[in-house]
């Protein structure tokens, strides 16, 4: 951990306001985009980060720094979302996996880089992106957490398995499983379409 943010941690923790809004400057972004990866549009992401920066602020004074703040921070945000999620079992939200989202102080980057397809392909495009998130939504809460982490924010194996304090096996099992079970949900929805296409 950086000395600065070491510092502005020990500032944070003794109520330090101004301290705590430079100390999670850097995550914010990387706070929204795991939110509005686990909760599916802008509203719920920009409530949930709210939540996660007055909780972060409230129990500061507990982080005793045997993890770094970071995975701290990302295990507070991704147990808000499930906390949520829990409330929420009927909710049928979808997952904005390549939206670019404009804040005031910026925009979050898109999470599936445009190519630039041609105007024939488009519709296509659009079709797996949907097929991609209604399939990510069908997912349990655990799976889609993993693969929210790995395969949309990047995470390593090792730093998820930090995030959701579970041992790096699982981790590995979990998001083979989750992924297994994405392809052959897609599998069916391409079977649909080509019975579609037949008629």
């Amino acid at each position: 951990m950086e000395i600065i943010e070491k510092d502005l941690i020990r500032k944070s923790q003794k109520g330090d306001i101004e301290a705590f809004e430079q100390l999670i400057e850097s995550y914010q972004k990387k706070v929204f985009n795991i939110a509005l990866g686990m909760m599916g549009n802008y509203d719920d992401a920009n409530d949930i980060s709210q939540e996660v920066f007055i909780k972060v602020f409230k129990s500061i004074r507990n982080f005793r720094q045997q993890s770094s703040f970071s995975t701290w921070l990302y295990r507070i945000t991704t147990n808000a979302c499930l906390d949520e999620l829990r409330k929420r079992k009927n909710s049928k939200n979808i997952i904005s996996i390549d939206q670019v989202i404009h804040l005031e102080n910026g925009e979050v980057v898109r999470q599936i880089e445009d190519d630039g397809p041609t105007p024939e392909s488009t519709a296509e495009r659009n079709e797996l992106k949907e097929a991609v998130r209604d399939a990510i939504f069908q997912l349990s809460n655990e799976h889609k957490e993993v693969i929210i982490l790995r395969d949309i924010q990047g995470f390593s194996y090792d730093d998820i398995a930090k995030i959701i304090s579970c041992p790096q096996g699982t981790v590995k099992s979990r998001i083979n499983r989750a992924r297994n079970m994405l392809k052959e949900i897609l599998k069916s929805k391409m079977e649909l379409w080509d019975k579609d296409y037949v008629k």
